[in-house]
């Protein structure tokens, strides 16, 4: 009789000899790892580390797949369409994993609770409020002051309709009684770039793509959405300090795969993602973008989910019945 690993039992899971034999063989082939946004971003730094470091634990390839659209929506939804048999994962986001979905007027076809599978989240990043430097605004209540003065006329960047550097935004808009336009982009790189060439007046970046611009000098740092000040930009104020009052914004990437893929393979890939969080060179490259490693086990990394589920979704539908 063939040995069933600890691992097994102490899970209570009943395997069918085929099937443990198949799961003694995973990996056998390269995983693909997608990215639902496009190269140069924030999700696509850390989809490739993690592929890196998965790649090395498991000793088989792995792929990173850029399946960039909607605010992540198309790159999440090939996710879910997969064969659930651990070889296809998403590098997956809060926007539109805990937010976006709920949104009626985004087209969105799954469930995140229910067609995926949380693994780990692997970090988290607060995000910075840049301007352009030819916008004559120098702190947050300025931005706010020339926004009001010229309501329609400012417009700003994301990484895409639906992600969180859009969903801020529009929580920013309601809580500060602004009016902007907003300028989708396949990632958080272009639309950094377009606040540097002048051509949106601001976004609220992702600390991976705002702070080297804001120490470069090519565009104006006003402030971060962190519940405290960032240790990389400390000068900066927080937006609940400088205007409103718990106003708190962080975005995570995690490791999610398709429902009903093998809880064993769930649970290793899981305790690779916990090991890596503590890699000294992960936490120095993580470190440089502005950003901080994570450790979760897939139970906490739903019960996250759920949380942020309910914080979002009654304003993100308030926001859409009024559209």
């Amino acid at each position: 009789m063939k040995h069933v690993p600890g691992l097994l039992l102490s899970l209570g899971i009943a395997w069918a000899p085929g099937v443990l034999q198949a799961q003694d063989a995973w990996p056998a082939r390269p995983i693909t790892f997608v990215v639902p946004y496009g190269a140069g971003g924030y999700t696509d730094l850390v989809g490739r580390l993690t592929a890196r470091y998965v790649e090395k634990a498991l000793g088989k390839p792995v792929i990173v797949d850029n399946r960039a659209g909607a605010g992540g929506f198309v790159g999440t939804q090939a996710v879910v369409n997969s064969a659930a048999d651990g070889y296809t994962f998403c590098v997956c986001s809060i926007g539109a994993i805990s937010i976006a979905p709920f949104d009626p007027n985004q087209k969105v076809s799954y469930d995140p609770l229910r067609d995926l599978a949380p693994v780990g989240v692997v970090s988290s990043i607060a995000q910075v409020v840049i301007v352009k430097e030819a916008l004559p605004v120098k702190t947050l209540a300025e931005l706010v002051s020339y926004a009001k003065a010229n309501p329609g006329k400012l417009n700003y960047g994301s990484s895409g309709a639906g992600g969180l550097t859009h969903y801020s935004v529009e929580l920013f808009q309601a809580r500060s009684g602004i009016k902007v336009v907003h300028i989708p982009f396949k990632s958080g790189g272009p639309s950094t770039a377009a606040v540097v060439s002048g051509e949106v007046d601001f976004a609220f970046a992702n600390m991976t793509e705002g702070l080297p611009q804001v120490k470069g000098g090519t565009v104006r740092g006003l402030a971060v959405t962190s519940l405290k000040r960032s240790p990389y930009l400390p000068d900066l104020p927080t937006v609940n300090e400088a205007l409103l009052p718990d106003f708190v914004v962080e975005t995570w990437n995690g490791i999610m795969a398709p429902s009903k893929t093998p809880e064993p393979i769930i649970r290793k890939v899981s305790e690779i993602l916990i090991k890596m969080a503590d890699d000294p060179e992960v936490k120095e490259i993580m470190g440089r973008a502005g950003a901080d490693t994570v450790k979760t086990t897939p139970e906490e990394y739903r019960a996250q989910i759920i949380r942020e589920i309910a914080q979002w979704k009654p304003f993100i539908q308030e926001i859409a019945e009024k559209k």
